[in-house]
């Protein structure tokens, strides 16, 4: 078996427990720079530079799973005086050191998890395509991990042992993907169900913001076509929502519902107020979306035409009085339905929110 020295972000504990690694810890020559964003995206690994100094690394046998995962990352082993050294690319260390402090391991433990979950005949290329959404996907599953339980004291908490999964399968692998699972679940009346086949379409998390003026007592919505509509053979496909996006792989929620708004609507969002989360449609979307009312300067003429070209998004703004859009979606006007949910809140909520200010 090859023998290799992992180096850096390969060599972290947390990296190396998801790839099933072990090894014996050592110590090289060189100095790492850079790779803040390593296994989190393409390209994110540090630079090693030849110099004097002790670069700690774990001495290790290339497994399967690490030339799975370094196939699917673009790593090659360097040559170094002492043997290989995976972990890192060559370069001539204009960065800054490398500090490990300033990496995400846990959300790169579980974007390896995912790659090591694919199917075994997939091509490593078409599995890198995917790292954008494979770090929106790990990074969905640490916060899922998270969630508060729900259903108060109607709904006893549950643990793994009440789900019995025989088989996994991702039939299909986009920018989103179709996983099916083989599993039974613990009853209500005790016991399992029969195995059965479920399928689910990954999406990962997603924000959604209602921008609102509240000096004006006006809300900015957004119009842009969507494909659901049109499949479902609705005449209207162009609907009236509000500002929402994928969480991008390390990016707070908050930090996406500003982003967001800025790409979809030229806004800059002051205060955020934490409407609910929810799934859309548990029964088969692993989709879960943050819903926030963001506060912003909302004058005349503001609405404009935006979106991102390489997303070819086209987004058209609309100024609405909120008592409007509150009429509009009990009229059934509004068949977006997390703007719905926004609306019928801050129609509840706008007193607590401007004494909040």
């Amino acid at each position: 078996m090859t023998r290799v020295f992992l180096v850096g972000p390969l060599a972290h504990p947390a990296l190396r427990t998801a790839l099933s690694v072990d090894g014996r810890e050592a110590v090289i020559s060189g100095r790492l720079h850079g790779g803040a964003e390593a296994g989190i995206i393409a390209g994110g690994w540090p630079e090693l530079v030849a110099a004097p100094g002790d670069l700690p690394a774990v001495e290790t046998g290339m497994t399967p799973e690490l030339s799975r995962y370094a196939a699917v990352m673009g790593l090659k082993p360097l040559a170094h005086p002492q043997g290989q050294v995976l972990g890192a690319v060559e370069g001539a260390g204009q960065g800054a050191p490398w500090d490990a402090t300033r990496w995400l391991p846990e959300l790169a433990a579980e974007i390896a998890r995912l790659i090591l979950e694919a199917p075994r005949d997939r091509p490593a290329a078409q599995i890198a395509r995917r790292l954008p959404m494979l770090g929106i996907w790990a990074d969905s599953r640490i916060r899922g991990r998270a969630t508060p339980p729900s259903g108060g004291d109607l709904v006893p908490l549950r643990d793994s042992s009440d789900v019995r999964v025989t088989a996994r399968e991702e039939p299909f692998a986009g920018y989103f993907a179709v996983e099916t699972w083989h599993l039974s679940h613990r009853t209500h009346a005790g016991g399992f169900t029969p195995d059965m086949r479920r399928e689910g379409f990954v999406t990962g998390d997603a924000v959604v913001v209602l921008p609102w003026d509240p000096k004006r007592d006006r809300v900015l919505l957004i119009e842009q076509f969507r494909m659901g509509p049109v499949m479902r053979h609705d005449p209207q496909p162009w609907l009236l929502e509000a500002v929402a996006g994928r969480v991008d792989a390390g990016e707070s929620v908050e930090s996406a519902a500003r982003r967001e708004a800025l790409e979809e609507a030229d806004l800059r969002i002051g205060q955020l107020f934490q409407a609910m989360s929810h799934y859309p449609s548990p029964g088969a979307l692993t989709e879960f979306l943050y819903l926030f009312v963001g506060i912003a300067d909302l004058p005349d003429g503001i609405e404009g035409v935006h979106g991102l070209a390489d997303e070819t998004e086209d987004i058209r703004g609309h100024l609405v009085e909120r008592a409007e859009l509150t009429r509009m979606a009990l009229a059934g006007q509004i068949t977006n339905g997390p703007l719905a949910l926004l609306a019928l809140w801050l129609d509840r909520e706008a007193g607590r929110l401007r004494a909040a200010l």
